[in-house]
């Protein structure tokens, strides 16, 4: 018999917290992240908000010493490491160091770092380089540091797959446990903010307001919704072996028991408007954790704010779920953070353990206009009192990826 997996642990990096117990509070309060760049000068473009970690010091986590040559995704990414190692009231050694493991999902996180290496070469020749700045250009570099700052020695991985990423890493340690190979896993994703990856979703009129005259929003599932709002951030979940969990006294958050993951090949950059690639993946998921369609007591969204994506996911709920469809509530993080892209899925599901913990569905703030293509309960603007025992936890891409997860609230 394969062993339980459960949560242990969390740590958070996100536009409106920093740390698990902040950031379940943000998410009761419905604190809206967006606010100015000042990351970059933004000026020349039309939008110049975003989910952006404006007060971030990773001197707060990280002490002083060797920061001068990690990027910032690397910073992010150690510093909700080290809190979620804290949450998880777990202590390294080198007797269990073998037994954990790192799974980071992230795909842009380099882009600045290559940015900046191929700029400096370019001005300075490749011999006067600073060979301290070559190593941020691998996109594994971040969950490799993880591993270095906290002499984690078992195995460690990257995984980009784009907006489904970090889901996709978290069930990547998921079956490391399941396999026996790992008895703890620090897993979830990581993207930041700068320059290059917002000037990409700007050309490509994925950002709210990018398209001249277009007003700046965040808003799923709203009428008025016109794309994404770019957020960042960092979110590492510690994700046991539910005997080693329990025989330590771990702080059990909840409970993993199924994924479905399925890929679409239909158009890149451009959701199926069948949503069939979706479905499959949520039916798998349901299959997968042994569970049918009238268990499931909520929905946390993949929902961005783009008009086809909200549309399609809505669609895909309704084809599995029927006329219960309606009956349950779905909210959506991204109206609070914005779009992380590989970081979301593990913002999701962070979000998700709050549910099931803590009690409340969190809202989906900047709700005002119903729309006729999503009308189902999206928990508009305030948040509800509830009790869940079973959430489903949706990813979905473009590109044609599509993750979805179940988790289950944790039952001895």
């Amino acid at each position: 018999m394969k062993p339980r997996v459960v949560f242990t642990g969390l740590g958070i990096l996100c536009s409106i917290a920093k740390g698990r117990e902040d950031f379940w509070r943000g998410l009761k309060e419905g604190r809206c992240g967006r606010r100015p760049i000042t990351l970059f000068d933004a000026s020349d473009f039309h939008v110049a908000e975003a989910g952006e970690i404006s007060d971030f010091n990773p001197q707060d986590y990280m002490g002083t010493k060797g920061l001068r040559s990690l990027d910032r995704s690397t910073k992010l990414l150690v510093s909700a490491a080290k809190m979620a190692i804290a949450d998880s009231r777990f202590t390294i050694t080198e007797e269990n160091t073998h037994d954990i493991g790192v799974s980071v999902g992230t795909t842009l996180g380099s882009v600045k770092s290559i940015g900046d290496f191929h700029e400096v070469t370019l001005r300075e020749g490749p011999r006067y380089t600073n060979p301290a700045l070559f190593p941020n250009t691998v996109i594994n570099s971040p969950a490799s540091q993880v591993s270095i700052w906290q002499n984690i020695k078992g195995f460690n991985t990257t995984i980009s797959t784009g907006f489904t990423a970090s889901l996709d890493a978290i069930k990547y340690a998921y079956d490391f446990i399941q396999f026996g190979r790992a008895k703890l896993v620090y897993a979830g994703g990581v993207e930041e903010m700068c320059e290059q990856t917002f000037m990409g979703f700007h050309v490509l009129q994925i950002l709210s307001g990018s398209k001249k005259g277009d007003p700046v929003l965040n808003c799923p599932f709203d009428k008025r919704r016109n794309g994404v709002m770019l957020g960042e951030g960092a979110c590492l979940l510690a994700m046991e072996d539910c005997e080693h969990a329990k025989a330590r006294g771990a702080n059990i958050l909840g409970e993993v028991v199924g994924f479905g993951v399925r890929f679409d090949p239909f158009r890149i950059n451009r959701f199926n408007p069948r949503a069939t690639g979706l479905i499959e993946s949520i039916r798998l998921a349901l299959e997968d954790a042994n569970i049918s369609a009238e268990d499931v007591d909520y929905i946390c969204a993949n929902a961005n704010a783009t008009p086809t994506a909200d549309k399609v996911e809505t669609l895909a709920i309704k084809e599995v779920f029927g006329k219960r469809a309606y009956k349950i509530p779905i909210s959506a993080v991204k109206s609070m953070v914005g779009e992380g892209f590989s970081v979301s899925g593990a913002f999701e599901a962070a979000a998700a353990l709050s549910v099931i913990k803590e009690g409340f569905i969190f809202p989906t703030i900047n709700y005002q206009t119903p729309d006729p293509d999503c009308d189902l309960d999206y928990v508009p603007n305030k948040v509800r009192p509830a009790t869940v025992r079973y959430a489903l936890v949706i990813t979905a891409s473009p590109s044609g990826n599509n993750t979805c997860m179940v988790l289950k609230r944790y039952e001895p």
